[in-house]
């Protein structure tokens, strides 16, 4: 007799043990977590875990391509807002809300390394980063059309920048105050958007 699948608690589960994983590999780095240190911090057995995620890649591409979705649908609604600074504002928020995550400097360590050696995983934050920067590029050509807005740099290196910027912070807030840092980041980026 098949097994009846609960859809809610799968999901549950599953978000469980990428929860897990991601404290581990901000902490420890991708290498140094083991999969038993995983099932341990989200409370499961390994066969629980091996029947998500069969492999450690597995749970590695599972913790940032989980975050595509949330990035397609922000960018969706930024894109749709009528003034395009309010499409800004969400977008360049939402990046800098990352900021604020204490796990973010070890995930972003840790994503750098990986994507240095698995090109796959490459593919997952590169398709990210290019779905933020044609949005801020759309965005940035929209506010210096409807708006008759100077912007420093075209809108396209413009886009760049924030996101290049953004990608520092998380690499810089270790140590570092983080509300600071992206205060300053707010201040940059609207200054790249003309504002």
């Amino acid at each position: 007799m098949a097994r009846t699948v609960n859809p809610q608690e799968h999901a549950r589960r599953r978000a469980q043990i990428i929860g897990a994983a991601a404290v581990e590999f901000a902490e420890r780095g991708i290498d140094a977590t083991s999969t038993a240190a995983i099932c341990r911090r989200a409370g499961i057995g390994s066969g629980t875990l091996f029947h998500y995620f069969p492999t450690k890649r597995d749970i590695v591409h599972a913790v940032f391509a989980d975050d595509l979705p949330r990035i397609d649908a922000l960018c969706a609604r930024a894109l749709t807002e009528d003034d395009p600074d309010r499409g800004l504002d969400a977008v360049i928020d939402h990046l800098l809300t990352e900021l604020a995550d204490p796990l973010a400097p070890g995930l972003a360590t840790a994503a750098t390394l990986q994507a240095g050696r698995d090109p796959e995983f490459a593919a997952i934050l590169a398709a990210a980063d290019e779905r933020i920067h044609t949005t801020l590029t759309t965005l940035l050509r929209r506010a210096r059309r409807t708006r008759g807005r100077s912007l420093p740099l075209p809108p396209a290196s413009a886009a760049r920048w924030i996101r290049g910027l953004v990608d520092a912070g998380h690499l810089g807030a270790v140590d570092g105050p983080r509300t600071r840092t992206a205060r300053e980041l707010r201040r940059i980026a609207h200054w790249l958007a003309g504002r």
